[in-house]
């Protein structure tokens, strides 16, 4: 068992206070905090506390020793951490996007190294060579785009900036539909939704918008990405095709590979197969891939399925339909003792509380925010010294 100290992804669509208070760290500069990762991820993996004056990466540390700290099981079947866990702070919305199957990011990585595009390179879509499925828990009311709304052709027939392309609809169903809008001329995308814009800025403006409503994030996306050239973002039209969903704390939702989606606006906790492979459909000035986004994109309409929970109630357990990562959320009032036993290497991040956590090997002490790394096979003992809530990320022990 080690603490462990994330990296702070300084994104433009993040807050300002969310994360700077959770981490006690000040910002003067009034820098965005969009994102806090946990993992090995070489794009910002977390350092390892060994001693007061001696730290190393996780990864390092993990390389050193694979079976030691990630257990027969998962070196075998992974190689590595397979999971990378973050903390979102959303204050703008988020780019609407998907995430490939590992299939197509074993391609993709692939075709994009053999064409000599760099890993850094703004036009690049796959980063690494791993699928990214992911689960989130609400921190607030959070608010997301989460796959074609499962009453699309009604919403085809009412919005009439769809209604444009009900012939489309009605050939080629969502796929037709979507590709359609996709590869618009941008002086058609200005054309259908400069007189959009029109009639719902000034309502927004009024507070005359309900969140449930595609109007009211229609009309923020367009105050927030129209483009310096004066175009609109294509982007919008997928908002009054996607389901708006409000979570409410410690609801959570699971999106997998091809399932389009979108962060609007909240606090969550997100886990995911440890990629930053990024397909995006509009909503962002980032790079746009359409013919690469469509071959990954699944058609579907999708009936939503939120899983229960609250923020600060004992045993809760978030499954998901993959193999890389299970989700647990725990609580243990003042002067309460548990084991925790780790069959599989796990991240703990603690969200609040005092608490003393020891193993056979070590024994540390946690006041508030902080974050620990359990090897394979350890057993964990805590006890509270006032309310501890804890989130934690590990391997399922089944495959």
């Amino acid at each position: 068992m080690y603490k462990i100290k994330g990296r702070i992804q300084h994104y433009a669509w993040g807050g300002k206070t969310f994360l700077p208070s959770l981490l006690s760290i000040k910002n003067d500069d009034q820098l965005p905090f969009g994102e806090y990762w946990l993992g090995t991820h070489a794009s910002g993996p977390s350092f390892v506390q060994l001693s007061e004056n001696a730290s190393t990466s996780l990864s390092a540390l993990i390389q050193s020793e694979k079976k030691r700290y990630l257990g027969n099981k998962v070196t075998s079947q992974f190689n590595g951490l397979p999971f990378l866990f973050k903390i979102l702070d959303v204050h703008d919305m988020l780019s609407i996007q998907v995430h490939p199957s590992k299939a197509s990011a074993e391609a993709g990585f692939e075709k994009e190294n053999q064409l000599g595009i760099p890993l850094t390179a703004p036009n690049r879509n796959y980063k690494d060579q791993n699928h990214k499925p992911e689960v989130m828990v609400a921190l607030s009311e959070f608010w997301l785009l989460h796959g074609f709304a499962h009453d699309i052709e009604k919403r085809v027939n009412e919005f009439e900036i769809l209604s444009l392309f009900k012939e489309d609809f009605m050939q080629g169903g969502i796929k037709g539909l979507y590709k359609k809008i996709m590869e618009l001329p941008v002086e058609t995308v200005d054309d259908i939704l400069e007189p959009l814009s029109a009639r719902i800025i000034d309502l927004y403006h009024a507070d005359k918008l309900e969140k449930s409503s595609p109007d009211f994030w229609a009309a923020r996306a367009i105050e927030t990405f129209k483009q310096e050239d004066g175009h609109f973002d294509r982007g919008i039209f997928s908002i009054y095709l996607f389901n708006i969903l409000r979570l409410e704390p410690g609801q959570a939702i699971f999106q997998g590979a091809g399932m389009p989606h979108a962060y609007l606006e909240g606090q969550n906790i997100e886990l995911m197969s440890n990629s930053d492979n990024v397909l995006r459909a509009g909503l962002t000035p980032k790079h746009v891939d359409i013919p690469e986004l469509l071959s990954n994109t699944a058609f579907v309409p999708t009936i939503p399925e939120i899983m229960k929970g609250e923020v600060g109630i004992p045993n809760q357990v978030y499954k998901c339909l993959v193999n890389d990562f299970i989700l647990y959320a725990d609580c243990i009032q003042a002067g309460e003792e548990k084991v925790i036993s780790c069959e599989a290497p796990g991240i703990l991040l603690i969200l609040e509380g005092s608490a003393s956590w020891s193993t056979l090997h070590a024994s540390l002490e946690t006041d508030g925010l902080d974050s620990l790394f359990v090897s394979a096979g350890e057993e964990l003992k805590v006890k509270a010294n006032s309310k501890t809530s804890f989130f934690l990320a590990t391997v399922p022990s089944t495959p």
